[in-house]
């Protein structure tokens, strides 16, 4: 199998300090803590931004002091969240693009979230493909159900989205669809020929659906974004889930990959 790309989702837009102690807000504090992971085992940063009052914003400035910091200190691969929480236009989710991160996440569909919508209509997601295309940059398709996928295969049939594409499966979201093994297999199943993708799942079926993604040969995020405790009780950090991720691929023969290696396999241009 292909050695193993962990993503890490340290912030997110919901977690806040009242829920995970160890949450990093500032652009400071989540630099040192992608450092922490990327020395763990992460090769890939997927990055939200905060303002001064902890809440997700969308302004290109915070998301650019973030990589230039984290830059200083490693060469982890960035990726920008284009997500529907810090702002609402094509303008607002996509001012972060033009930055020319590596990647961003591009959603491929309108889904439910547990008290909002996961809005992300047509001309919207054509509009972050085209941003994207235009500034080099990969996206990674968010499919929260099998309705995006299938979208994400007919906007690449229309040469709107570049093949190969790198897809992430999206599990346990409340208002999406559950985090299953019968659902995940579903996804695996209809993904198109010569993609490369992972897992993120949502809260206390974690570690299970990652196990089924590394068995598979796909890849895995994880993070505080998506999982706030290692047990029951138990609050989880950054470190301590990748940490987990590196402990688990190895029981399956599959080290991490380096950002260099995962680079390779992204399909990704060289970074220095």
């Amino acid at each position: 199998m292909d050695k193993l790309i962990i993503t890490v989702a340290p912030t997110g837009n919901v977690p806040t300090r009242k829920t995970s102690p160890y949450l990093p807000v500032t652009p400071e504090e989540v630099a040192d803590d992608l450092f922490r992971c990327y020395k763990a085992g992460a090769s890939v940063a997927h990055i939200h931004a905060r303002d001064e009052q902890g809440k997700p914003s969308a302004d290109p400035d915070l998301f650019q002091a973030i990589r230039e910091l984290t830059r200083d200190k490693c060469d982890i691969i960035i990726q920008f969240s284009t997500g529907a929480r810090a702002g609402k236009s094509a303008d607002e989710r996509g001012a972060c693009i033009a930055l020319r991160p590596e990647m961003a996440s591009l959603s491929t569909g309108s889904t439910n979230f547990a008290r909002s919508v996961n809005y992300n209509p047509p001309e919207l997601i054509k509009d972050l493909a085209g941003r994207m295309t235009k500034h080099g940059v990969k996206p990674e398709i968010e499919v929260f159900d099998l309705s995006a996928l299938e979208y994400a295969i007919y906007l690449a049939g229309r040469g709107i989205l570049e093949e190969p594409m790198h897809i992430n499966l999206v599990l346990g979201v409340p208002g999406s669809l559950s985090g299953s093994p019968r659902n995940l297999f579903f996804l695996v199943e209809s993904l198109p020929a010569g993609c490369t993708w992972s897992v993120t799942s949502i809260g206390r079926n974690h570690r299970q659906l990652s196990a089924l993604a590394l068995i598979l040969g796909g890849h895995v995020r994880t993070g505080l974004e998506d999982v706030l405790e290692l047990e029951a009780g138990e609050p989880a950090s950054n470190l301590k889930l990748v940490e987990r991720i590196v402990a688990l691929a190895r029981l399956f023969g599959r080290e991490p990959a380096t950002p260099a290696e995962a680079r390779t396999i992204l399909g990704l241009p060289a970074l220095f």
